[in-house]
């Protein structure tokens, strides 16, 4: 698991390389002026406080003296970053605290950047690609000359393995996730991707040793294809399975949740793609990330609602605006994994 993170990491930091060279060797140049005054004060707008935006905010940052004059101003509806990479451990109640899980975003950014970075809490309601402003919360406009789309998706089943809104939207859909955790004595988990595998080892690992509540049932991982981490290598996929194995979590392979119904008692019912039925105290879907875009315009999205970027992550047809993270149809939703 650990290497399979490291690489998740290093392919983000490339993404990110990658476009700010771009940025920086194209539309950044320093003007061979050695008067400060004579340059024009570029406004960086960045959508999204999550780890794409606040990355890319800071990396930009660092590079200011390099750049020319700049003020970048960071968007987002959450006040604090979620450690989203560790919430299949974080749904566990006791592993983690809220202030573990949750990092204040405007404390990041120190009073070096005094002038040169503004944080505003609201939320990107609409974009205006041709005059270069962004519709947000309040019915404000904010013009910028350079755009960066990073807000990311959320789970499809409202689940809190990603950011769902506010913070304490995020918070309250996390507590009551751990409520049900602690009552529940099986679930079911569907998706076997690295989210869906490692919150089946948490759960294992925890109410295997002695605790209150143990799986009677064992935790159930449904996996769509005949393995499970399908994009890893197949000694990583070999590797999982044998270790959930241990766990005595029961893997079923090529199987898909086709139907979930509520029981008069407050369990589920699913409905397998074999036919099967089967029932549990808690359905975890950890599949089907929806990008946060409903702002952009539909000509500049895909069928799956995704932003349309060339290779260097610029928004096909937009100028001056690019597209980093989930959002973009380029690259993958799940980059950023679970710990």
């Amino acid at each position: 698991m650990p290497d399979l993170l490291r690489r998740a990491a290093s392919t983000f930091q490339q993404v990110i390389n990658i476009f700010f060279h771009f940025l920086t060797a194209n539309y950044f140049r320093r003007i061979d002026n050695t008067s400060p005054t004579s340059q024009t004060m570029k406004h960086i707008v960045i959508l999204g406080g999550s780890y794409a935006g606040i990355c890319t905010a800071h990396r930009v940052l660092k590079q200011a003296t390099k750049i020319g004059p700049l003020k970048i101003t960071l968007v987002s509806p959450n006040t604090h970053l979620y450690w989203s990479m560790a919430s299949p451990r974080g749904v566990v109640p006791g592993q983690l605290s809220d202030e573990e899980l949750f990092q204040s975003i405007a404390a990041g950014f120190t009073k070096k950047t005094a002038g040169k970075f503004e944080f505003l809490l609201a939320k990107a309601e609409s974009l205006y690609v041709e005059a270069k402003p962004v519709g947000i919360s309040g019915g404000k406009l904010l013009d910028y000359d350079y755009l960066i789309l990073a807000t990311g998706s959320h789970t499809r089943g409202g689940t809190p393995f990603k950011g769902l809104g506010t913070t304490e939207e995020t918070k309250d859909v996390l507590h009551n996730f751990q409520a049900c955790v602690t009552k529940a004595k099986t679930f079911v988990i569907a998706g076997a991707g690295v989210t869906g595998v490692e919150a089946a080892r948490k759960l294992a690992l925890e109410y295997e040793r002695g605790k209150e509540i143990i799986l009677e049932a064992n935790p159930s991982q449904i996996a769509s294809g005949p393995t499970i981490l399908e994009n890893s290598p197949a000694s990583v996929s070999k590797y999982a399975l044998k270790a959930l194995a241990n766990l005595k979590v029961d893997v079923k392979l090529s199987t898909k949740v086709m139907g979930t119904a509520h029981l008069p008692d407050g369990r589920e019912e699913l409905t397998l793609s074999s036919g099967d039925q089967i029932s549990t105290d808690m359905y975890v879907p950890t599949f089907g990330f929806v990008p946060n875009s409903s702002y952009i315009p539909a000509t500049y999205l895909n069928a799956n609602a995704s932003v349309i970027v060339n290779e260097y992550l610029g928004v096909n047809g937009a100028k001056d605006v690019w597209a980093i993270g989930d959002i973009s149809d380029i690259e993958s939703w799940q980059y950023i994994t679970c710990d």
